[in-house]
């Protein structure tokens, strides 16, 4: 298991923004507040983006959304506050507005406006505490990751003007 900090996941104002979802074909079951969308997917709210096969979408009494979006793979970009953005992609997307939460199953990617990119079977990315959760199943799938996390982090270029280094004369 492998985590690592990270910025706010998501632009806060997107929460209160409405869901939208497109697709070839839909069912919906009012008793059980569950809608599923299959063919082409698109699911959007605010900056976040998600676009697969197949996604259902299930609304709890509270009105938190949790939805489950299968593709080949299901992709996913969602805006940062200050960091742009962040593109996923995995076999199957799992999004918990309630826990702030959005999980990554089977050939999990994401990666980072900043090159960073991060790669898993399972990406788990918790935005209340801020905190990204990478695991391999230890058996390679293909990927070529011989079945182990692999992460690619991209040092931050100090702003134009700020030296990381005492200038030659001055003390520390």
């Amino acid at each position: 298991m492998w985590t690592l900090a990270a910025p706010a996941f998501a632009e806060r104002a997107d929460r209160d923004k409405p869901l939208t979802l497109e697709s070839d074909r839909m069912t919906a079951d009012e008793s059980k507040k569950t809608a599923t969308f299959e063919g082409k997917v698109v699911l959007t709210q605010g900056s976040l983006i998600i676009r697969a096969e197949r996604i259902v979408v299930r609304q709890d009494s509270e009105g938190f959304q949790f939805g489950v979006a299968t593709g080949n793979p299901a992709t996913f970009r969602y805006k940062q506050d200050s960091a742009g953005f962040i593109d996923g992609q995995a076999m199957r997307i799992e999004y918990d507005s309630k826990g702030d939460r959005v999980e990554f199953f089977d050939d999990a990617r994401l990666r980072r406006d900043s090159g960073d990119d991060i790669r898993g079977d399972f990406i788990s990315y918790d935005a209340r505490l801020e905190r990204f959760t990478v695991k391999s199943s230890g058996n390679a799938s293909g990927t070529n990751r011989e079945g182990r996390v692999r992460a690619t982090i991209v040092p931050k270029k100090p702003a134009p003007g700020v030296s990381s280094a005492p200038e030659a004369g001055q003390r520390n």
